[in-house]
């Protein structure tokens, strides 16, 4: 993990209330669903939504995101800059620069 502090914190705090039994790869990629609707819903119904709330309901979707990655024992700053490199090569800069056309269609 980026920050091994940060994935020591997380897991003492699961450790203390002996949440792991409960944090199988399935329900932890559920729980990163549900957090983010919950984070989609603070844009229901205006762009401007709630910062304080926006930045509650991203921190609940990056828990999970990084109890997910420890639980499959993947480094998270790794396995994004993998994708970063893989989507890199699919949007090249000279032909993706300021458009939001999917790879295929540029």
């Amino acid at each position: 993990m980026a920050d091994e502090g940060l994935r020591d914190e997380l897991r003492e705090f699961v450790a203390e209330r002996d949440w792991a039994q409960f944090h199988s790869p399935e329900n932890l990629a559920k729980s990163i669903s549900i957090e983010a609707g919950e984070l989609l819903e603070c844009f229901q119904w205006a762009s401007n939504a709630d910062a304080d709330r926006v930045r509650l309901e991203l921190a609940d979707v990056l828990t999970y995101c990084f109890l997910l990655a420890d639980r499959l024992g993947l480094d998270p700053s790794e396995i994004v800059r993998e994708k970063l490199a893989v989507t890199r090569d699919k949007y090249p800069v000279d032909q993706a620069r300021g458009r939001s056309t999917k790879y295929d269609q540029l």
